[in-house]
């Protein structure tokens, strides 16, 4: 098994043919607006910047608040773990690709936030895809924020008013948002429910967005970026709008779940260690798309996979994986950027090398997007990894079910 850990801390490079860029895009400020991070493959250039990893304080404060510690004392902690980090693309880099893009909406988990998967969203925009990463706004970020129009007394204070962000556009007010803990004595599953519904909704117009640029309509971003929007347009044939995939982590496979349920635009999902709790078990019958569970071999349990196997289907693909050694916290990018004691006290690495384990998850998705996109790449040839045949796969899960509970 391939236990043997990277001597180097940094979210791994992408291993794609493409350079990758990305950019942040927010359509109406408000909270019903869409905010994603989009990475795409790009031109090469020299004198592009790779962005922070965590944009600006506020997402400490909004980790803290979910971890449930002191702000003032895990600000300093975090910052000093992992304020030096970059995301491994570009930013505003001009998009470039050889062939239109399929089309990935990705779904963050739990008290994540858009910026927390770069090391799987980067590569799939490294192997030809554009890739939207919602940053949802139900409270279950941990942090995200939107805009207010500026008061009259704001507007005569203007440079009192500060910025946290620098693509802040002028004539407006960030509002934070942070995580929402259950309150005492709260039953849990109708605020989920209603989160996981909003949150597929929030993938949807974010493709909605995507659709409309594609088009070339006109779109204000409200965020002040560098990226010039015109190249996705049908003109410079950037998105292969008929080749769309749902992907998420925990709380975000659940959401691709509820999104393939909701939008048969897309055409298959993958679901990364799903927390399949906040899932009506309803809609299941109605998800017609194939689905490929990529599964952790120390989160999961009974109950979680035997609601996973209600989806099982005798006419529709439905495929599970579990990556031996691993985590819950191996999919996200935390994984990458802890050393060993710390990250095995904190449950944020496993036992395999994370960037073996991530690279695993990596190349059995795109198989499976090849195979369910009907793609002509090359990702075939990884086509064995979505039975499980590889020395540190599981083909299935490692937890055992009754066969009554199903």
């Amino acid at each position: 098994m391939g236990n043997k850990s990277s001597n180097h801390l940094g979210i791994p490079p992408a291993k794609g043919p493409y350079p990758v860029g990305c950019t942040d895009f927010m359509l109406d400020h408000t909270v019903h607006g869409s905010f994603f991070r989009l990475y795409y493959p790009c031109q090469e250039s020299d004198k592009a910047e790779k962005p922070d990893w965590v944009p600006c304080r506020e997402y400490f404060n909004g980790l803290a608040d979910f971890m449930k510690i002191n702000r003032a004392i895990s600000e300093k902690i975090f910052n000093y773990l992992f304020g030096s980090y970059k995301i491994p693309a570009y930013t505003d880099a001009p998009f470039k690709a050889n062939a239109p893009c399929p089309v990935v909406i990705f779904s963050h988990g739990l008290g994540a936030f858009r910026t927390l998967y770069s090391a799987i969203c980067a590569e799939l925009a490294s192997q030809g895809f554009i890739v939207a990463s919602v940053e949802h706004r139900d409270e279950s970020s941990s942090a995200t924020y939107y805009y207010r129009e500026m008061t009259e007394e704001e507007k005569a204070a203007k440079p009192s008013v500060p910025k946290t962000c620098a693509t802040d556009p002028d004539h407006l007010v960030t509002v934070w948002m942070y995580y929402r803990a259950l309150k005492h004595g709260e039953s849990e599953f109708p605020l989920r429910n209603k989160q996981v519904k909003q949150r597929a909704d929030e993938c949807i117009l974010a493709l909605e967005r995507l659709e409309e640029i594609n088009l070339g309509r006109p779109l204000q971003n409200v965020l002040k970026t560098q990226f010039d929007w015109t190249t996705l347009e049908v003109p410079a044939n950037s998105m292969d709008l008929c080749s769309i995939a749902v992907m998420g982590h925990s709380f975000g496979g659940a959401t691709a779940i509820e999104a393939l349920c909701k939008e048969v635009k897309f055409k298959c999902g993958v679901a990364l260690d799903a927390w399949m709790f906040p899932l009506d078990e309803e809609i299941f019958p109605r998800v017609k798309q194939p689905i490929f569970f990529i599964n952790s071999e120390r989160f999961q349990w009974a109950g979680n996979i035997s609601r996973m196997r209600k989806l099982d289907s005798a006419v529709i693909q439905r495929k599970m994986i579990t990556i031996r050694g691993t985590v819950h916290q191996s999919f996200p990018d935390f994984t990458f950027l802890t050393g060993n004691w710390i990250g095995k006290l904190m449950k944020l690495k496993g036992e395999i090398d994370p960037e073996l384990a991530i690279d695993l998850s990596n190349k059995a998705s795109l198989a499976f997007l090849e195979r369910h996109l009907g793609l002509e790449k090359n990702f075939n040839q990884w086509n064995p990894l979505i039975n499980g045949d590889d020395e540190n796969l599981i083909q299935g899960t490692n937890v055992t079910v009754l066969q009554s509970s199903i």
